[in-house]
């Protein structure tokens, strides 16, 4: 009778560590997916998601900044934002047929927040059709106090173009095709992702800082902060923060001449960039305003995606 008292014990205390493993497992999972559920049916789900950095970000986590939010701000997109990112991630979407190429996006929001799905995980899921695999870094936001406004963006910048770079062979990725692709505030990330690689942001922490930190292509969309005043027309001359390298990687723009100045921003930087050799292409609509992305409705504008994809294949990026 204790014997078959003690299996039963046993076989009970076994099955409820099953359990309660299995349901570990379940909820890691979903931390690893890092989407909450009321949003999660938003949010393209991505294949895989890590941390950008292997403990605290540098400069530690301000004590001023609240906890996440993701929020559905109720427009007829459901268009999702993220809040008070101290913990950076990057989410892997993996192309179903791999040509090689991959591209890091960065979401805009004025570095104060992030627009997640529509300048982010939904253009990932566009490039994964055309074979590019993607990743969206979910960079700090708001910007830190005392810092330049994208400094810990940026810092999450490079570190995430060593990271894709340090798993090109597990995650079917040529190291010699990673490129940066960012909306208005991530625009001016990906220029700066491009024009300022030499600039050291953080002390190296592991191998994954042996890696390049130059991306082989940018296409900042709508970007930001380019001249100094933001909404009128200026000087015919970039803001003095806004840095230019003859050796960057060949760049994509795409803007809206409706968009305040930033189009007229935009061709200021174009004319910087053939000045100095650096190889880029310029698309200017009539119309289309400021967030437009891939979004339907919006005109014409919205077609500077199939535009990349053809000029991505002339620059060799992709057959």
């Amino acid at each position: 009778m204790f014997v078959k008292r003690t299996i039963s014990v046993v076989f009970a205390l076994s099955l409820a560590s099953v359990l309660l493993s299995t349901s570990s497992v379940a909820v890691l999972a979903e931390d690893v997916a890092g989407i909450p559920g009321d949003v999660a049916q938003y949010v393209p789900a991505p294949e895989t998601v890590i941390n950008v950095w292997p403990a605290t970000p540098p400069g530690g986590i301000p004590d001023n900044i609240g906890d996440e939010v993701w929020k559905d701000v109720g427009d007829q997109y459901h268009s999702v934002f993220v809040y008070n990112v101290s913990i950076p991630t990057l989410s892997f979407y993996p192309a179903q047929n791999p040509n090689g190429a991959c591209v890091l996006i960065f979401p805009g929001g004025g570095y104060s927040t992030l627009a997640y799905n529509y300048e982010g995980a939904d253009i990932a899921k566009w490039f994964n059709k055309i074979g590019v695999s993607a990743c969206v870094l979910k960079y700090r936001v708001p910007s830190r106090e005392g810092l330049p406004r994208y400094w810990a963006a940026f810092q999450d910048a490079q570190r995430s173009i060593r990271l894709i770079r340090s798993k090109a062979e597990e995650w079917k990725i040529d190291p010699d095709k990673v490129g940066v692709l960012g909306f208005s505030a991530g625009g001016h990330l990906a220029i700066a992702s491009a024009n300022e690689s030499e600039t050291q942001t953080y002390e190296p922490i592991d191998d994954v800082d042996k890696f390049d930190v130059k991306p082989n292509f940018a296409v900042p969309v709508y970007p930001g902060y380019l001249i100094e005043d933001h909404n009128e027309f200026g000087e015919l001359k970039l803001s003095d923060a806004i840095r230019i390298d003859p050796n960057a990687p060949p760049h994509f723009i795409a803007v809206a001449s409706d968009d305040v100045n930033r189009g007229f921003a935009s061709a200021i930087f174009y004319c910087e960039l053939k000045k100095k050799g650096v190889l880029c292409e310029l698309h200017i609509p009539l119309e289309g305003g400021h967030g437009f992305g891939i979004r339907e409705g919006w005109g014409y504008a919205t077609e500077w995606i199939e535009n990349c994809e053809k000029w991505l294949r002339v620059i060799k990026m992709i057959p």
